[in-house]
Formats: structure tokens, C-alpha cells, sequence
């Protein structure tokens, strides 16, 4: 897998501004905890363990983003228009949004109920693969402690709870060491940081057969 490879991840969750307030404010939460995804292309689960995000907040440069459009930042945490932290559901999300005409026009979005999610772009540090305990089960993928490289309110995924697409799938489940403590992904030391735009999202393709997917776990399972 390239260690260098930005992975993006939607969560279902009401995303409101925030009315009566000096100013317009957007807040949510990015992440939820120690919570099963839907199935990610067929192949696995995911869930993210309590202090993923500890690390990164510390040291990330993260901005708020339309549907990860690096063109329509919302805020920065260096700059304090954007506010991260860690709570007992997820990773906490609070942003002062600029009085710009997308941002005027995401907000009316979000109180017509229209845009209500938000997403977060992340590089892995440490991982954990678990097998599945019983006939039917899927891999389960921990993430114990991640990157952080933008927070975003997006209209839609491109799959329910991820926007991962097939050959990402394939590249993440590569890294499938089951039953063993948290680590790195393979050939990658550390998560070097990104110098260049993270650019927009592009629309995935349909999922193609997932016949090849369930033989390979068929095989895990007898190992």
C-alpha cells in the first residue's frame, strides 16, 4: 500500500449550523468511536479506536473543506477558525465559516436540511487487522492512530459511510495481518507529511463482482 495514499471516510451524522450566535458556526463530529462500519467494498469492517486523532491534533495543519475542495476552505486549525478535539463520541469538529458566497450558500444548505454530513481525509500510522470469529463475519480493521489532513462537509458519499473505491479496498486489505498488535502499515516507516493540495473527490465507479473477494476470505479463514 502507499503509505502516502489519502483515505476518506463519511460519517452519517446530523451536521447543523448553529443559530442565535454572533457569528455562523458549523459543528459536528467528523469520526465516531469504537463503532462497526458498513462493509467497505465488500471485504471488510472498520472502526477507529478512542485516541486515534490524539497525536495529529497536536501536530496537524488541518483545514475545513467543501466536499474536500481544497479551493473552498472553510477554516484552519492553525488560524483558529477551525476547532478539533477528541471527545467520548469522536473527534469533535467546530468551524467559523467565512462570509464568502459558498460558504453563505453551504450554510442555507445545511438549515434546508439538504447538507448534512461530514467527512474527514486521514493517512494510517497504526493499524490492527482482526479475523472473523464466525462463518459470515468480515475482517475487522482498527485504526489506532491516524493522520489527520482535512475535515469536510460533503453532500453525499460515494459509498455508504466511505468513499473508498474498489482498488483502494484492495490496496488496504493487502496490509491484512490478522490477530496482531497495533502497527504500521507495510513499507512505511512514518506518514511523511502532504506539501501539495489535496484534490477534490472524485466520483467512484460502480462496484464491480465481489465473487474474487469472498474467495480470498474463504481462504483467510482456513489459515
Amino acid at each position: 500500500m502507499n503509505p502516502q495514499k489519502i483515505e476518506r471516510r463519511t460519517v452519517e451524522l446530523r451536521v447543523d449550523p448553529v443559530e442565535g450566535e454572533a457569528a455562523p458556526v458549523i459543528r459536528g463530529h467528523a469520526a465516531v468511536f469504537d463503532s462497526d462500519s458498513l462493509p467497505i467494498a465488500g471485504m471488510f469492517v472498520e472502526r477507529i479506536a478512542k485516541g486515534a486523532f490524539k497525536k495529529t491534533l497536536q501536530e496537524a495543519d488541518v483545514r475545513a473543506l467543501v466536499n474536500h475542495d481544497p479551493n473552498r476552505v472553510l477554516g484552519r486549525n492553525k488560524a483558529g477558525t477551525l476547532r478539533l478535539a477528541e471527545d467520548k463520541q469522536g473527534l469533535s469538529v467546530e468551524i467559523d465559516p467565512p462570509d464568502t458566497t459558498y460558504a453563505r450558500d453551504l450554510m442555507e444548505s445545511m438549515r434546508r436540511g439538504d447538507i448534512n454530513q461530514m467527512s474527514f481525509g486521514f493517512q494510517v500510522v497504526k493499524e490492527k487487522w482482526d479475523r472473523p470469529v464466525s462463518e459470515g463475519q468480515l475482517p475487522t480493521r482498527t485504526l489506532h492512530e491516524v493522520a489527520l489532513r482535512d475535515v469536510s462537509i460533503v453532500a453525499y458519499p460515494a459509498y455508504p459511510a466511505t468513499d473508498v473505491s474498489v482498488r483502494s479496498a484492495e490496496d488496504i486489505f493487502a496490509t491484512y495481518a490478522p490477530d496482531s498488535e497495533p502497527g504500521q502499515p507495510p513499507h512505511s516507516e512514518e506518514v511523511a507529511p502532504v506539501t501539495e493540495p489535496i484534490p477534490p473527490v472524485e466520483p467512484e465507479q460502480p462496484l464491480h463482482s465481489l465473487d474474487a473477494y469472498k474467495a480470498r476470505l474463504d481462504r483467510i479463514a482456513k489459515v
